[in-house]
This record gives C-alpha cells, structure tokens and sequence, in this order.
C-alpha cells in the first residue's frame, strides 16, 4: 500500500427510525441502479443523499498516476456528503451505487431547513459532516489537492497555510533545490511552482484564489442579490458578528483576505479566555467559531478581499479586488489589523524563509528543536516564546523595552522566567540577519550574533483600513465609532436619518466597525468577540429604523 492507500473506513451509524422519517420529510425520493453516479468528483452543486434500500460506494477517482480507491460504502439509512456541503465546496469525490434500491436527495437549500428547523438533526449532521471532513484529511482523498512547491517559499507556504486554514482536504509535497527525481516524477519544471493538481489536473504557478476560485469557494453571488450583512475580516470579531448576525435571522456574508481567524488564528495558546481552564490554541478556537458560522448559514468566502466599500442610494456596495460586487443593507468591517516589520536589510528575503508572523504547529515544522529568536513584548510573543520552547526549540525573546511586565500578562511573565529554554533580553534590539536561501543568524544588539533557524516576530499592527476611504478615522487610521466621531462630519445624510451613530457605527450610517480595527477597542480575543457581537444588536436597531 501506498502512504494514503489505507484500508476502507468504517461506514457511517445509521439514523435510528424517528431521525430517518423526520429528515426524508425534506427530501425527493429516487430510484437508482447499480452503476449510477449520484454525483462526481468536480461537480460544483451535489446533493446530500439518504440512502434508503442501495448501497452507495464513496469513490476517489482515479489520477494520472493512480488508480481510483473506494474509501466507504454506505448502506440502509444513512446519508452520504461531507462539509463541502455547508460551505459551498464543490464534490472532490464521487458517488457511485453498487446495489439497486432507493435514495432521498437533499438539495442545499432544504439541507439549511433542517439546520435551521430540527435542532437534533442539525447537531448530528453538523458533527457527522465535520467528522468525516477530518476523517478524510488523512485518507486517499488527500490526493485530490496535491500542492507541489519549492521548500520554504512564501508561494508554497501561502499555498499551504491557506488550505490549512479552511481544514481542506489536501496533502503536500516539498521540492528542494536540484532534487530532479520529484520534478520529474511530477512532470514539472522549477518555474512552474508551486503547483496545485485539483483532481489531478495540474494549476501551475497557483495562488489561493486560483485555487479557491477552482473548488468554489469564491464569492459567486448573483447580480441583483442583496444580502443583510456582509462582514469584511474573518477574525474573532467577525464570525462573532457573522455567527450572531445568522442566528437572528439576518443573511451573511463573511469575507476574508486570506482566510478565517486572523491574527488569533496564529496564536499557539490563548490560556485566559473565558471557559478554557487548560488553555486552547487559536486555531482549535477558530476552528470550531467557522464550524459555527457554518451551522447558522454564514456563507464563508476566503481568500476574498475587498477593495471598496461605498455608500449608495439603495444600500452598500462592496467592490471586491477582482471586480465582482456584494450589495448590502449592511457592513461590519473587522478588516483587523497587518503585522508590522522591523527595518532590516534582506527581511523581505526571508519572509516564509525563517520570519513568521505565527506561532504554530504550521511554523513549528521549519524550526522545531532549533534555536529561534522571538521579538516583542505583549502576550502574542509570550505565548510564542512558550510554544516553541515546550517543542524542543531553544528561545530568545528580545524586548525593546526594560520591563516585561509593562504589556505581558504576570502569569506569562512568571512562566517565562520559570522556563530554562527560555532567555528573556531585555532593553534589545534585532539588528541584522544573515543566511543563504533561509533565515540562519540573527544579530542582537544586546549578545551579537546568534544561530536562528526562526524569527517570530510579534511586535504589532497597523489597522487595515488602506481600502476604506470616507469613513473617519484618527492619525492612526483606526476607526472611529459612535459619540467618538468628529462632530463635523455627521452632517448631510444623518441629518436625513434624524439620527447619531449608534454604538459601533462609523460615520457612513448602516457601516460599523469591530475588533483591532476601531479606536479604542482592548486588543484581547474575547474582547473582540464581544464587540463583534455587540455590534450586531446595533445592526439591528438600524435595519428597524
């Protein structure tokens, strides 16, 4: 066997006789034959299937350079789909019946009636479906999005961090420098990476959106759609403001440049936030909030980024970087917040070759049991310094300022003075890099030069705000909000409304804004949510007027 070649999985629990006589209430009754696809690898829209009286083989397709496999075959009461259903993906594998009966088909649209109508329905589906999605991660159907890129480039790695991301199914695959044998065996050239095989069929020189664009995850909305609320930024403060939005009946759009979770998505270890007394990593906490956008209805579209957003006569018009426009009679923008870089010779050589703005187990792959040098001050470089020291990686964590108790939690502060890996510079500067290819030596003003396979670097942001224009904001580019707002500028169409901004609101009426992005928000993940959240109740009360 190959390395995905794995033995059949184990089929699915069928629905007790309630479940299964609530659930065929929703959809069509079909009669099927041996041989029959339900749906295929490629297809954009599939149903989900109840199997009544067939037996239906789950099916990898075959490759170029493999054969098909037949990963399960379903039987009496059970349904066959996976998550693709709920976020708009279109089928990476095929259906094929392998003995006669009867089927139900479940279109999207009914699969939402149940979601929304049926709450022990929609529990089971919703953990069957994201169980056989993580299930599948690991199986054949890993091949179907093969990624093909040179080691440690910021096209490969952003090729990667995106699929990670949205929890595709996919597997990769490192060409290093002059190894012919995998190019060949590819049937690949060096100026073709990184190449994405989508069904085996090869998108040289990839880039997320191509691939997003590919297994339809785009925004494809129709022209004269319009829908409640769109959310510009996928980070805590937007799918709180994405989920509650769903949940109290509003239509959602959430919108993310790269993809969901934002700058907690790279936190290796958030230990303070409410109803986690181990701790849980960014990612596991971003993980299950899309899982929870998806089982309200949020319509999730990453990587997809925004370029305008203006005011019309009739609502909001958000202009993406590729030209197509959302309308909404609503925004909350939670763009967040870009890191910032330190200015130095060659950084922009080693950016995905050594610097990260992220602690986790996708960075943790290039440096784990090397030294590496972590810089700044507030909890995000803490909780770094800890992660990578708890997988064998020696620490330096270089502070600018002279106490690191000024911006750090005191439970991270104590740890990190309690952990031998870990040595705190204080009253630091980095002041230069050195490598070939990759990062291998960072300078220290405080030490001089020292062996880094790393630099994380955790030293802040800017507000992401470069795009909006109209909406005021401080010297900074924050967003203001609310009585923040210069007095001057509420003039013309909010002397029409009769009205001052509600709390949240920025001064374009019925735009407000969330999270990192606006002025004066406490810079902490629940924080976020709580704003994202709060936020909507004002979305609400503007609808109404």
């Amino acid at each position: 066997m190959g390395q995905y070649e794995t033995a059949i999985q184990p089929p699915p629990e069928p629905l007790d006789d309630a479940q299964w006589q609530r659930i065929i209430a929703f959809g069509t009754p079909e009669q099927v034959e041996e041989g029959d696809y339900l749906f295929r690898s490629g297809d954009r829209e599939y149903d989900l299937i109840l199997v009544d009286t067939a037996e239906v083989d789950v099916v990898r397709d075959s490759l170029w350079w493999l054969g098909e496999s037949v990963l399960n075959t379903v039987g009496r009461h059970s349904f066959l789909g996976e998550l693709g259903l709920l976020n708009g993906q279109g089928a990476f594998l095929s259906a094929r019946v392998s003995q006669s009966g009867q089927v139900y088909r479940v279109s999207r649209t009914d699969l939402r009636r149940i979601m929304s109508e049926d709450d022990e329905l929609c529990d089971l589906l919703l953990r069957e479906l994201w169980q056989r999605r993580e299930s599948l991660r690991k199986g054949p159907a890993a091949l179907t999005l093969k990624f093909v890129g040179a080691a440690a480039t910021k096209e490969f790695e952003s090729l990667q961090r995106f699929a990670e991301r949205l929890d595709l199914v996919h597997t990769s695959a490192e060409i290093t420098p002059g190894d012919t044998y995998k190019l060949e065996h590819h049937n690949v050239a060096p100026g073709d990476l990184p190449i994405a095989f989508i069904q085996g069929e090869p998108l040289l020189r990839a880039t997320p959106g191509e691939v997003a664009d590919r297994l339809g995850l785009s925004y494809n909305g129709d022209a004269d759609e319009v829908v409640d609320l769109v959310v510009i930024g996928g980070g805590p403060a937007g799918l709180a403001a994405a989920i509650y939005g769903a949940s109290e009946g509003l239509s959602t759009v959430l919108l993310d440049a790269v993809a969901p979770g934002g700058q907690a998505a790279a936190t290796s270890r958030i230990e303070n936030f409410l109803g986690f007394p181990f701790g849980v990593s960014g990612g596991e906490l971003i993980g299950q909030a899309s899982l929870q956008a998806l089982k309200f209805g949020v319509r999730v579209y990453a990587p997809c980024e925004a370029a305008q957003l203006r005011s019309t006569d009739d609502g909001l018009e958000v202009t993406l970087t590729d030209g197509r426009i959302i309308h909404a009679r609503t925004a909350i923008v939670t763009s967040g917040a870009a890191y910032r870089r330190l200015p130095l010779d060659r950084w922009n050589d080693f950016e995905g070759a050594g610097i990260y703005y992220a602690a986790t187990q996708f960075e943790l792959r290039h440096v784990q049991e090397h030294p590496v040098v972590v810089v700044g001050g507030a909890n995000s470089a803490g909780q770094a310094a800890l992660y990578l020291a708890s997988n064998g990686c020696p620490v330096r964590l270089v502070v600018r300022g002279t106490d690191l108790g000024t911006r750090m939690s005191t439970y991270l502060v104590d740890r990190l003075h309690e952990d031998a890996s870990v040595e705190v510079l204080t009253g630091a500067n980095v002041t230069g890099l050195e490598g070939n290819g990759s990062l291998e030596r960072v300078r220290i003003d405080a030490v001089g030069d020292v062996d880094a396979r790393g630099l994380f670097c955790f030293i802040g942001a800017d507000p992401a705000t470069g795009w909006l224009s109209g909406l005021d904001q401080d010297a900074d580019g924050f967003l203001r909000t609310g009585t923040d707002i210069v007095p001057d500028v509420l003039v013309g169409p909010w002397q029409r409304l009769g009205r001052e901004p509600l709390p949240f609101e920025t001064s374009v009426p019925r735009v407000f804004a969330a999270g990192d992005v606006r002025r004066g928000s406490m810079k902490r993940v629940a924080a976020a949510v709580g704003e994202g959240s709060s936020a909507v109740a004002s979305v609400h009360r503007a609808l109404a007027g």
